[in-house]
């Protein structure tokens, strides 16, 4: 028999969600999944993943429309996305690519008060029977440990 784990799934069906924005520094942000800072956007990893590597482009600002977004913002939105993919590319060998927004909640959106892009790193197969008929995602690596293997390509970057 197989045995299938996700880790950190039940931890987020069973807590209490605290109040806060997840997205805000100054509130509820969980800080040791923050991969980068810019001057308007920042990248965290995803908490509870799509995917290993599924990284969030987020805007400093409290935002829920693209539109709202200024021109600075938007630029280096999509500066930090090509530089995720980049490093993505390079560190985690991904095939392709799931790039988007999810904006209001008929939008799908998990959090519709403060935008951000996804990318999620994808690879052939990584959609399988779990998914398909158990309605169920394996994450085959835990969040800190993808956060340690990406964290030096991020902060090597910054340098540059």
């Amino acid at each position: 028999m197989d045995h299938i784990m996700s880790h950190g799934r039940m931890e987020y069906l069973r807590c209490i969600k605290p109040e806060g924005c997840i997205f805000c520094k100054e509130s509820i942000r969980d800080d040791s999944l923050v991969l980068f800072e810019g001057n308007y956007c920042y990248i965290i990893l995803n908490k509870y993943p799509y995917n290993s590597g599924h990284i969030l482009v987020v805007p400093f600002r409290h935002i829920s429309k693209l539109e709202d977004m200024f021109m600075e913002e938007k630029l280096e939105m999509i500066g930090l996305m090509d530089t995720s993919i980049r490093i993505l590319k390079e560190v985690m060998n991904p095939e392709g690519f799931n790039i988007g927004m999810n904006i209001g909640k008929a939008g799908g959106a998990g959090v519709e008060s403060h935008i951000h892009l996804h990318i999620v790193p994808r690879w052939p197969g990584d959609t399988n029977f779990a998914t398909v008929l158990g309605e169920t995602r394996v994450i085959p690596e835990k969040v800190e440990e993808t956060r340690d293997t990406l964290l030096p390509f991020f902060q090597k970057n910054k340098e540059a």
